[in-house]
């Protein structure tokens, strides 16, 4: 039995027991009958609102609490300047080999030691000269015996052409005197010549430097015989100016040019230093697929030849969105990034890379950078898929 059908025997009841019921009863329990109705009308689109909003609404929202909480951030644009880190080693940019010239000898005193800086022409090593010496000795003797041959001769022509007039000497007699004379100061040249060669023979025993610079290496040692085939008996930086030779990648080199500035550090060392690319390498290496950039760099003790250095070259500027390596993608042919579209859905968006920093890598095409952009684990994420972005940091 229903809650009407009671009200109703209730009603009934009260007729049989008191009687009919005039008009106003009638339809005074007619309105209670209708507003009984409405009240519990009422109370079960309550019940059933409630399990809509408790059951059907509760697993909407678990299931959007079950979606993965990803960081996101939208890039912006920013001027980003392109960075290119080598390895290389160091060496003087102008290296001049110094070794011995002349004829050679016995090396009588050093005057240098590596890391002397030295002027053009200063004098490295002695050689002995005492044989070439004495050989000068005889050569200016020999000069003057030339020259009083050659004095001896022209007096003898002098005499002869006064002697012509009177009939005394023949012209015979004076050309044969006169060649006389000029064998005489030919003579003379002869041994003024082999006088100089010798001079020169003696200055070239001297080991001296070609030009100004940094003594590098010192390969002699007094007692030592040297001669034109003993090879390289000094090493000198030209200035003292330094390079670093690196070591630069094809996709790399073709970003590099001669002018651009880099900053150089050498292994084991804190300090950096500022140089200027001066030689880009016009051919790659056809095995490692690499050329050369040659760094210039001024004189500082801790840049040493043979060493080491690191090395950071510009390579430009450009302005675009940056993102962390963490966020870009690839499936082997092209590069893409993940963004957040409507409804927190994950889009594939192809993107190609530009410049390389320690900040981060440039994006040369394929966002605007208002985009939000999944900072991490992209490669557990599917294109379609809901999540709930949070804002990350780069």
């Amino acid at each position: 039995m229903n809650y009407e059908s009671s009200i109703d025997s209730a009603v009934d009841g009260q007729e049989l027991a008191g009687g009919p019921l005039d008009a106003v009863e009638e339809e005074d329990r007619r309105s209670r009958k209708r507003t009984i109705l409405i009240i519990a009308g009422a109370v079960v689109l309550l019940i059933a609102l409630f399990f809509v909003l408790h059951g059907f609404g509760g697993q909407e929202a678990e299931k959007k609490d079950q979606a993965p909480r990803v960081s996101v951030v939208a890039p912006g644009a920013v001027t980003v300047e392109g960075m290119i880190n080598v390895n290389g080693s160091l060496a003087a940019r102008r290296e001049m080999p110094v070794g011995s010239v002349g004829e050679g000898g016995q090396v009588r005193q050093v005057l240098v030691e590596a890391g002397d800086w030295v002027r053009a022409g200063q004098v490295l090593a002695v050689i002995d000269r005492s044989v070439q010496v004495q050989q000068q000795a005889g050569s200016g003797a020999q000069i003057a015996v030339a020259e009083a041959d050659a004095r001896l001769a022209q007096a003898n022509l002098d005499r002869a052409l006064k002697l012509v007039d009177r009939g005394f000497i023949s012209k015979a007699d004076v050309d044969r005197l006169t060649a006389t004379r000029d064998a005489a100061n030919a003579r003379v040249r002869v041994a003024r010549a082999s006088f100089a060669q010798i001079g020169a023979q003696i200055a070239r025993l001297n080991i001296v430097a070609p030009a100004a610079g940094l003594v590098l290496e010192r390969r002699i040692e007094p007692g030592q015989v040297v001669g034109g085939g003993s090879g390289v008996l000094f090493r000198i930086a030209k200035d003292g100016e330094m390079e670093l030779k690196a070591q630069v990648g094809e996709m790399d080199l073709a970003k590099v040019t001669a002018g651009v500035s880099a900053e150089v550090t050498p292994v084991g060392g804190a300090r950096k230093f500022t140089g200027q690319v001066w030689q880009v390498s016009p051919v790659i290496d056809p095995q490692t697929r690499q050329g050369f950039a040659r760094i210039a760099l001024a004189y500082a003790p801790e840049l040493r030849p043979g060493g080491f250095a690191s090395a950071v070259i510009k390579a430009g500027t450009m302005v675009a969105p940056m993102l962390p390596d963490s966020a870009i993608l690839s499936d082997g042919q092209t590069s893409y990034v993940y963004i957040v579209g409507k409804g927190n859905k994950v889009e594939r968006r192809n993107v190609k890379l530009g410049l390389v920093t320690d900040k981060g890598i440039a994006i040369a095409s394929g966002l605007s950078g208002s985009e939000k952009v999944v900072l991490r684990a992209g490669g557990f994420l599917s294109p379609g898929e809901t999540i709930q972005p949070v804002a990350g940091k780069p």
